[in-house]
């Protein structure tokens, strides 16, 4: 029996499959397809404490969670969460808690200022050369401190009206958009046939040079990345995913098997990272968690400072921590292992690279540079009139 910090480092690919759940009568068939672990998600109040003893405050936000964003849990994920420990990194993220009702001024409906940038429907257009394209409204479970819960799940303060041509029609007369990112919502949620469809139409424009999928699908619903939706995928190539992990407990056997078999269908695979309190906000715990992924074979790619938005104050990180995390990392471990730490910047100014400050001086004759053991070098800058004239 693991104790619960060992457990939060350990590098092992434990299989929680089914678990618990095998004593209340599921059968190993059940538990491994993806349309069961949909259809008994934990939507309700009743439900989760059926199997969870419940803290006041997270009873609280489970009542008042219809009303800002849906509650729901997959099996999978749910058996993750350390029933013994209110503070677990997996509880806190995909339990509502009633801090969720309490909104600071400064956080936002629309942090991201996605509506500002969309000019059709469903299509956000804030870089010059690529587009979110968001396909859906539902994903398979609803993390608690979601940018876009003003329209996902059904039950935030706005709908999601994606048009799909109007959004069709906009790709081919820009031709100087070639990167589509799906997201959502979660893309993985549709069939392989209407995600299929998508993406046909998608590669008939010519300018388009490559597609990314954003999904949690692979961690929260590992059984729904069978051998034929990666043969289907793998018909569009060049093809990218980004896949969201935040803690080494989500990196169960299950997934990394999911994992492997998308990147053996050819998928590069990115995670993105959200700097959570209670969560990752440890050096241990972050080493742990960006070493797990690359034996998955997922590169980690982004450390997010998390969007303001409104009712997630419980959950922030000071950006001075998010640094000191990066810096721990940097020149400790493989650069593959290191992330990009950014701040999507509020109201719509798209994302910000947060660096420790590495760079000491700049002057026109050299730039005084520090190394991750603290000691400063000197890097002499080119002379002003260039290379100098080689004397044969």
């Amino acid at each position: 029996m693991h104790h619960p910090l060992e457990l939060d480092l350990d590098k092992t690919f434990l299989s929680h499959a089914p678990g618990y759940w095998a004593d209340r009568g599921v059968s190993a068939g059940d538990w491994n397809n993806a349309t069961w672990q949909l259809k008994n998600r934990i939507i309700s109040l009743k439900q989760l404490e059926e199997h969870l003893v419940l803290t006041p405050d997270e009873r609280n936000g489970v009542l008042l969670s219809g009303t800002k964003l849906a509650m729901a849990i997959t099996p999978h994920f749910f058996n993750l969460i350390d029933r013994e420990n209110p503070d677990c990194p997996i509880r806190r993220q995909i339990i509502p808690r009633i801090e969720e009702t309490l909104t600071s001024p400064y956080e936002m409906a629309d942090p991201c200022g996605e509506d500002s940038h969309m000019p059709v429907p469903g299509l956000v257009h804030r870089y010059p050369d690529r587009v979110l394209f968001l396909v859906t409204d539902r994903c398979a479970a609803y993390c608690r401190y979601c940018t876009r819960s003003r329209v996902v799940s059904g039950v935030g303060e706005q709908e999601l009206e994606t048009d799909f041509e109007a959004a069709f029609r906009y790709l081919e007369q820009h031709e100087e958009i070639r990167d589509v990112l799906l997201s959502g919502g979660d893309p993985l949620l549709f069939s392989d046939g209407k995600l299929e469809k998508i993406l046909e139409r998608l590669r008939r424009i010519p300018h388009l040079e490559f597609l990314r999928i954003g999904s949690r699908v692979p961690i929260f619903l590992p059984q729904r990345i069978t051998p034929e939706l990666c043969a289907m995928l793998k018909k569009f190539h060049p093809l990218f995913m980004s896949v969201h992990v935040n803690h080494p407990r989500e990196l169960t056997l299950e997934v990394k098997e999911a994992l492997g078999r998308l990147a053996d269908a050819g998928i590069p695979l990115g995670n993105q990272s959200v700097l959570l309190r209670g969560v990752n906000d440890d050096l241990a715990v972050m080493k742990t968690l960006v070493h797990k992924l690359l034996m998955c074979r997922v590169r980690p790619y982004y450390l997010y400072q998390l969007d303001l938005i409104q009712g997630s104050s419980h959950l922030e990180v000071p950006v001075e921590e998010g640094i000191r995390l990066i810096e721990g990392l940097r020149g400790h471990t493989t650069g593959y292992a290191v992330p990009q730490y950014v701040i999507d910047a509020p109201g719509g100014g798209g994302k910000v690279p947060v660096n420790p400050d590495y760079v000491l001086q700049r002057t026109p004759e050299r730039t005084l540079i520090r190394n991750f053991e603290g000691r400063t070098f000197e890097y002499p800058e080119p002379s002003p009139l260039g290379a100098p004239v080689l004397d044969y």
